[in-house]
Formats: structure tokens, sequence, C-alpha cells
């Protein structure tokens, strides 16, 4: 399986970068972790929404709206809902954390704040059976160190410790770093343009691919 961190790939070069990896990877199917910017992909595609995405298109994906891009290979929007991908249970948290529109209903937010999760997105992906893997755009406390302090959100603790999956891949901070959180193996995805990760299905093992100068 291929596992693929922030794309950011409205840019020309992280879009080559991001379509590099599935050509090389050579798998069947593929995990994001959000800032995606690109919907028109080779291969079937589970992914979570980032705080930077063409937000008109999300929504359309979470209404279920398959007509804007290639029906076979279109990017499925993991949105507190879980799926069975190679006999794992695989969900997604989508979107970033705001203090400001967290207690608000998903209905009130508009334009960009669209982004961001909602206490009741929270709440209904605690409630997913079976989760194996967890995808979050935002990290949990504990994983990382970013200008001397921990970015963690409390959300996305509460949401771990519920779930308790054996991984959960993280995207938004663009470096890779692992942490064992409340018995989970956490990983911090680096981004696309670094290189991309594959997945063993069997095991949760990851490897890391560092992109090829000639991509």
């Amino acid at each position: 399986m291929l596992l693929l961190g922030d794309a950011h790939a409205n840019d020309p070069d992280n879009r080559e970068a991001l379509l590099a990896a599935y050509r090389t990877a050579d798998e069947e199917v593929a995990l994001q972790v959000g800032d995606l910017l690109h919907y028109d992909l080779p291969l079937s595609t589970w992914f979570i929404a980032g705080n930077n995405e063409e937000f008109d298109v999300i929504e359309s994906l979470r209404g279920g709206d398959a007509a804007l891009v290639n029906p076979d290979a279109r990017p499925r929007l993991l949105a507190n809902n879980v799926v069975e991908i190679e006999g794992l249970g695989i969900a997604g948290l989508s979107g970033n954390y705001a203090p400001t529109q967290y207690d608000r209903e998903r209905s009130e937010l508009s334009g960009e704040k669209r982004r961001h999760f909602v206490r009741k997105d929270v709440e209904r992906a605690m409630d997913l059976p079976d989760v194996d893997v967890l995808l979050t755009h935002e990290a949990p406390h504990g994983l990382l160190c970013v200008a001397g302090r921990d970015p963690g959100c409390e959300p996305v603790d509460a949401l771990l410790e519920a779930l308790s999956p054996d991984l959960c891949l993280v995207g938004h901070y663009h470096r890779h770093s692992e942490a064992t959180i409340g018995g989970s193996r956490v990983v911090s995805l680096a981004p696309v343009w670094e290189g991309y990760y594959t997945l063993d299905a069997g095991t949760l093992e990851l490897a890391f691919h560092e992109r090829s100068t000639s991509d």
C-alpha cells in the first residue's frame, strides 16, 4: 500500500513528485494525509482533507459526488468513517483544529472555515468500530516538537485514546517523527517532495523511499 504525506500539489513541482510516487511505488491503493490539492489521480486513493484544499471539491466529496474526477481512480474522502482496505480498518478525521470553530455545527462553517473539524466530527469518529489505522492531519501530544513546543491537539488525543489503533498516520507538519502513545504507533509523515512510504498490510511495517533526483 502506498502512503503519501502532504502534497500541496497545486504547485507543479510538488504535483510531479506526487505522480512520480504513484509511478515508482507500483501499488494498488494509496492513503494520503491531507493538503492534497490535486484530485485527478492515477490510482484509487483514500485521503483526509487538510487545512489546504480546494474546499468546494472537499464538500462535494463529503456529499459523495464522484463526477468531479475519474470514477475509477477518484480520491475517496475519509471523514469520520472507516473502510476496509487490504484487510485493515482504515479511518480518518478530516480537517484541522480551531478552538473558535470547534463547537459549531459543520453546516455553519463557510469559505475557508470549512478546513476545520468540529466536535461532532470527532464524536462520530470515536464511535467507529475495528480501526487498525487512523489518519489525522493534526497530531496528538507527545509526537512532535515545533519551535520549542508540542503542537499536539487535545481532540486528537481523545480520538486516539478512544480508538486505540495499531497505527496512526499524521500529516501537516512536513517532517518524519515517530512515537508510541497509549499503545499506538504514531508516525508523522514526510511530505511527498521528499519521498513516499509503503505499508505492509500484514505487519503494518513502514518503509520510506526517498525521492530520486531523476524523478
